[in-house]
C-alpha cells in the first residue's frame, strides 16, 4: 500500500486537494476531522486539554469548544509553547486513530491512501508515508480563504497564519511541492503532474 501525505499551512488549499482526490476515489484519511472528531468523543484527550489549559475551553455542553481552545492559543505572546503543548496532547490520540485506520485499509488491500494532514511532520506522520506533498499559496489568499472558511475577523486570521510554517519549511521537507495561487483547473493540472511523477 502507498501512502501519500499531503501538508501544508492553514488556507493553502489541502482539503481541496484532498476532495479532489476523494473524488477521483482515492481512500483520502483527514487528520483534522479525525481531531475534530476525537474531540467530541474522547473523555481522555478533553481532561488532558482541561489540565494544560483550563476550564476555559470548554463549552457549556461540557465538551471542548474548538473557537474557545484557538482563543486560548492563537495571538498570544507566547504561541508557540501553548501549541507545542496542544500538540503534545493531541497528536498520540491522532496517530493512533490514523495508523489504526490504515492497518485497516492495508488488510482489505486498499493500494493507495492519501493522508491529509496540517501537522504532518510535527505529528512524525511523515514516516507513515511514501512520499509527501505540500501545498503552498500566497499570504494573502491564505488569508482570504481562512477567514471565509471559519467565519472569524482578519486578526484571528493573522494569528493562525503567524503561527504557521513557512512555504520554506514545506519546500525543503516535502518531496513535492504544489502551488495553489490560481484555479481550480490551474491546479488540477499541477495535481495530476504530481500524481503521475509519483506513479499514483
Amino acid at each position: 500500500m502507498k501512502v501519500i501525505g499531503i501538508t501544508g499551512s492553514s488556507g493553502a488549499g489541502k482539503s481541496m486537494v484532498s476532495d479532489l482526490l476523494a473524488a477521483r476515489g482515492y481512500t483520502v484519511i483527514n487528520a483534522d476531522r479525525t481531531y475534530h472528531a476525537i474531540l467530541k468523543s474522547s473523555k481522555e484527550m478533553t481532561a488532558e486539554l482541561v489540565d494544560a489549559f483550563g476550564t476555559a475551553i470548554l463549552g457549556e455542553d461540557g465538551r471542548v469548544s474548538r473557537r474557545k481552545l484557538a482563543a486560548t492559543v492563537f495571538g498570544k505572546p507566547d504561541t508557540v509553547t501553548l501549541l507545542h503543548t496542544l500538540n503534545q496532547v493531541t497528536h498520540k490520540y491522532v496517530m493512533s486513530e490514523v495508523e489504526s485506520r490504515l492497518h485497516a485499509l492495508q488488510k482489505v488491500g486498499v493500494r493507495t491512501v492519501i493522508l491529509d494532514a496540517p501537522q504532518l511532520f510535527e505529528a512524525g506522520a511523515d514516516e507513515l508515508c511514501d512520499a509527501t506533498v505540500g501545498i503552498v499559496a500566497a499570504r494573502t489568499l491564505r488569508l482570504a480563504r481562512i477567514m471565509a472558511r471559519d467565519d472569524i475577523d482578519e486578526a484571528a486570521a493573522l494569528a493562525r497564519l503567524d503561527a504557521q510554517k513557512s512555504d520554506e519549511f514545506f519546500s525543503t521537507h516535502c518531496d513535492r511541492i504544489l502551488e495553489n495561487n490560481s484555479d481550480k483547473k490551474a491546479l488540477v493540472r499541477e495535481l495530476d503532474a504530481i500524481l503521475s511523477e509519483l506513479g499514483v
